[in-house]
C-alpha cells in the first residue's frame, strides 16, 4: 500500500511541476530582437505604448501613450537625438481627452527625422511655458531609426 502511496505523490508532484513550467512559459513576454522583453515605457508621469523602447521604426512614427501633469495647452514636445546627441527631429503630442485632470491622459503625436537611420533617443519633455529649471521634466529611451 505504501508504494501506491509514494507513486500519487510523484504524480502529482510531476503535475502541479508540469503546470508551473507550463503557466511561466505563457506569462513570460515574447523577446524583442535584442534579445529581451519588449515592454511598454513606464515612468511616475509618462507610459510610452508605442514605440517601445530599443524597437526598430521608421523614418515617420506614431508615438502614443498617456501622461499626467506634463501638458500645457493641451501638449507637450518631444524629440529624436541621433547617436551623437544631435536633433534630428522634433514634434509635440496632443491630449486626446481633458488635459486638465490629475489623471494619466492619453496622447499621440507623429514625428518624421528625415535623413536619419540608426540609433536614437526618444526623448519626451514636460511642457514648461515658465521657462523656471525646477519645473523642468524629460523621459527618454533609445529606438532605432531604420
Amino acid at each position: 500500500m505504501g508504494m501506491t502511496k509514494s507513486l500519487w505523490v510523484v504524480i502529482i508532484v510531476s503535475i502541479v511541476i508540469l503546470g508551473g513550467m507550463t503557466w511561466l512559459l505563457i506569462a513570460t513576454p515574447a523577446p524583442s530582437e535584442n534579445g529581451t522583453a519588449a515592454e511598454p515605457f513606464t515612468s511616475e508621469n509618462v507610459n510610452v505604448s508605442s514605440p517601445l523602447p530599443s524597437s526598430a521604426v521608421p523614418s515617420t512614427f506614431t508615438v502614443t501613450g498617456e501622461a499626467r501633469g506634463w501638458y500645457f495647452e493641451a501638449s507637450f514636445p518631444f524629440e529624436v537625438l541621433d547617436q551623437n546627441g544631435a536633433r534630428v527631429g522634433v514634434s509635440y503630442v496632443t491630449a486626446q481627452s481633458d488635459w486638465m485632470t490629475a489623471d494619466f491622459v492619453p496622447f499621440i503625436g507623429e514625428i518624421s527625422v528625415g535623413n536619419y537611420s540608426g540609433p536614437a533617443m526618444l526623448v519626451l519633455h514636460k511642457d514648461n511655458p515658465s521657462g523656471l529649471p525646477e519645473h523642468d521634466d524629460s523621459v527618454s529611451f533609445p529606438i532605432i531609426i531604420q
